[in-house]
């Protein structure tokens, strides 16, 4: 009996004694992020929901934490911040590194040769692009891991104080826009200045510019440009496909159990889903709800067809300079050939039908 006492305490405190070590090897990883966006902004939502998913799906093994901009960097910063690890990963767009090599500016900016935004993450994910941004952020020596995902609708061409009616009107206008749409408007005449966002209304109010875009309807509510514009013109190429990125820092992401990876590949497809579903949802309630404070109204199709005309030349020359522009350039191309020929040829005409049903009927007001 007294031999069976002993084995049993000693079990119990080597049970004691290794419980602590199995705890400390279940400890969660945790992430740092900050994302290029205002904590209040729908964008720093997308990011909050992505890491939701994860710390969700991991079952509480890996805790992605996200802070908004300027929490740690500036929004312009934040790749540089994660290659080197001052954060472990982020949330923004390809298009605010096209200053490091334009060709970045190709994943956001433009008419995509007529792909819309969920085609060319089609294009990135089976063809080709997701190889050639690596090719571009290796060449820069950044060392992250880039997932793209979440398929932007197309952005107005922006907030003025009056509208415009033709492409004339645009010159010398002072515009806040970023990535290679900088390139596009001063091919027509326009004098840009490439704000964050956060910096956008202040600078209308204060007359350092004329005019702005920056996404949607419910960003735009939330920054406050139907404060300080009283136009909103819908419908332009100038990012008319654009797409999120959720960035890593490459040693603490190969540092990760596979199984953690796998998690995080599925929570991007599955965070995708739901911010384009989310998109609908909320955009269409914020346009609906500032109907009557502002007047929104369809950009001339001579504007548009002047901003096609514009991207032909800045193509054209960024080919010339940048060999790495014109390789992304031409794969898009190639698959935008392809793809949008067999779109084009298959999608039903919905207006049609929109219109079969509610012509003449306005929508009711209220949520969900």
């Amino acid at each position: 009996m007294k031999s069976s006492r002993r084995g049993f305490l000693a079990g119990t405190a080597a049970a004691a004694l290794g419980f602590p070590m199995i705890a400390a090897a279940r400890a969660p990883i945790t992430l740092r992020f900050q994302s290029t966006w205002p904590a209040q902004d729908i964008f720093h939502e997308y990011a909050l929901d992505f890491a939701a998913k994860v710390n969700a799906m991991s079952g509480g093994r890996l805790r992605i934490e996200v802070l908004p901009a300027g929490a740690v960097v500036k929004a312009f910063d934040l790749i540089d911040a994660v290659s080197r690890g001052r954060l472990d990963g982020g949330h923004g767009v390809v298009t605010y590194w096209h200053g490091k090599n334009s060709a970045a500016g190709l994943w956001g900016s433009g008419p995509a040769f007529g792909m819309d935004a969920n085609t060319v993450l089609a294009w990135h994910r089976y063809g080709g692009g997701s190889a050639l941004l690596d090719e571009i952020y290796r060449s820069l020596d950044l060392d992250v891991r880039s997932f793209l995902y979440g398929p932007m609708p197309t952005q107005p061409f922006g907030w003025f104080r009056k509208p415009v009616k033709r492409a004339g009107e645009l010159k010398g206008l002072k515009f806040r826009t970023v990535g290679l749409a900088v390139d596009l408007y001063r091919e027509m005449g326009v004098e840009v200045n490439p704000l964050p966002a956060g910096e956008i209304v202040p600078a209308m109010d204060r007359g350092m510019i004329d005019a702005a875009e920056f996404n949607n309807a419910s960003s735009d509510r939330q920054l406050g440009l139907p404060d300080v514009a009283r136009y909103c013109m819908l419908q332009s190429f100038h990012q008319s496909a654009e797409q999120f990125e959720i960035l890593f820092n490459r040693p603490r992401y190969d540092a990760l159990p596979e199984e953690l990876k796998a998690i995080i590949t599925h929570a991007v497809e599955a965070a995708s889903a739901d911010m384009s579903w989310k998109a609908i949802e909320r955009y269409s309630q914020d346009y609906l709800d500032l109907q009557g404070k502002v007047s929104f109204r369809k950009t001339p199709d001579a504007i548009l067809k002047r901003q096609l005309a514009a991207w032909n030349k800045v193509v054209a020359e960024k080919s010339a300079e940048n060999p790495m522009f014109r390789k992304v350039s031409d794969s898009m191309r190639a698959y935008a050939q392809r793809t949008c020929r067999w779109q084009h040829d298959t999608l039903v005409d919905y207006r049609m039908a929109y219109r079969h049903f509610f012509a003449g009927k306005a929508p009711k007001k209220g949520r969900g």
